[in-house]
């Protein structure tokens, strides 16, 4: 069985940090990738953030410079350090893996993925 639970959400105000975290078990990550998608006003579901097994990784252009990405394979984790939160950032996110993440998917129950619950994000200004 495939399990993936987010933790690490909550509210802050602009300009703050939040460090999500996502506990991987039943997957194997040879030749695949992890990552974060957010969904935010207007149902757009948006990949944020991934992480493939070799190490390369992706970032959307509006959080390139503020979030990063990275894998603890000893803890069988997936964290997503996030800074200099913004309004536009607030959306439920969402861990995913597969062999091949879609920029753009259905978040929560998208095809050719595994999904966790979502945790809330919310950045007030």
């Amino acid at each position: 069985e495939v399990q993936l639970v987010e933790s690490g959400g909550g509210s802050v105000q602009a300009g703050g940090s939040l460090r999500l975290s996502c506990t991987v078990s039943g997957f194997a990550f040879d030749d695949s990738e992890m990552g974060w998608y957010r969904q935010l006003p207007g149902n757009e579901c948006e990949l944020v953030s991934s992480i493939r097994s070799d190490g390369t990784t992706h970032y959307a252009d509006s959080v390139k410079g503020r979030f990063t990405i990275s894998q603890d394979n000893a803890k069988n984790t997936v964290p997503l350090q996030m800074n200099s939160l913004e309004p536009e950032d607030t959306a439920v996110y969402y861990c995913a893996a597969g062999q091949s993440l879609y920029y753009y998917s259905d978040c929560g129950g998208g095809k050719f993925a595994y999904w966790g619950q979502g945790t809330q994000v919310t950045v007030s200004s």
